[in-house]
């Protein structure tokens, strides 16, 4: 992998992690049209790319981040669920919507995986569905209430657990379902960026272990540092701007546009399988 690639799939996983069109399922499209095998160094590269993509939602919600710290170590009850901060009951929606993507993620993601493969067919019927959930969100109609429930958390993390398929993107199917759902606008953006982070972190932090139990020489072998740092600062830029443009789009509701994109890019997809 040169650095114009590394370049090329920053931007793209950068763009994709926030917009609703899958970054997994463009990763794979990308990676099969440069050519690049599914080995060691795609995994430290897409380690990386993870990271960065995190480090872009701190930079744009820090506002959030840091109003839910303050609430969870000030001073409150914890003997009733009524007595907490609102950032403390926010955390536990996020552990809450934790719960179905840690099943999959240590009980089911292989065999999924090997089920449905990884193919650009697979991909392409997964941007489908994707395709299916933004319109049907679209053509919801709106009850926008005020809080993300716990049982909301919950149904919103089944979604976030059904995207470790590739090209069913994880935001799309989040927001999808938490529109569906009758949530407010403003506030599910950000639950569905934030409640991102810790997953996608944990499963970062286990594909290190596995880069060094084979070694960083052969988890280095067919990509540079140079590329590493593009294809990192790529994704961090772009991601910062998918995220705080993503936010935006949320709140007037124009995401129908980025299921007609997921139709187009899936039918390619299957053609080209």
């Amino acid at each position: 992998m040169n650095w114009i690639e590394a370049l090329i799939l920053g931007i793209v996983q950068g763009l994709t992690e926030y917009l609703p069109v899958s970054s997994s399922g463009h990763l794979a499209i990308g990676q099969a049209l440069f050519g690049l095998d599914d080995g060691a160094s795609n995994l430290t590269f897409t380690v990386l790319l993870h990271v960065a993509t995190v480090l872009s939602t701190l930079v744009i919600l820090w506002k959030e981040v840091v109003w839910i710290f303050k609430d969870l170590f000030a001073k409150q009850s914890w003997h009733s669920y009524s007595g907490l901060n609102g950032g403390t009951k926010y955390v536990i929606n996020i552990l809450i919507s934790m719960i179905p993507v840690a099943i999959v993620g240590f009980f089911l993601k292989d065999k999924v995986e090997e089920v449905f493969g990884s193919g650009l067919l697979i991909v392409g019927i997964m941007l489908l569905v994707t395709a299916a959930l933004l319109a049907f969100s679209y053509f919801a109609k709106p009850r926008q209430k005020e809080h993300i429930s716990g049982w909301h958390a919950f149904i919103i993390g089944i979604a976030q657990a059904c995207a470790v398929m590739p090209g069913l993107s994880r935001s799309g199917s989040t927001i999808a379902t938490g529109l569906l759902l009758g949530n407010k606008k403003e506030k599910l953006a950000q639950f569905s960026f934030l409640m991102v982070i810790p997953p996608v972190l944990g499963e970062a932090l286990l594909d290190v272990k596995d880069v060094f139990e084979m070694g960083l020489t052969t988890a280095m072998n067919g990509i540079s540092v140079t590329s590493l740092v593009v294809g990192f600062l790529a994704a961090f830029l772009t991601g910062c701007l998918a995220c705080k443009w993503m936010v935006n789009l949320v709140k007037k509701g124009k995401l129908i546009w980025f299921a007609v994109y997921c139709v187009i890019v899936g039918v390619i997809a299957i053609i080209f399988a």
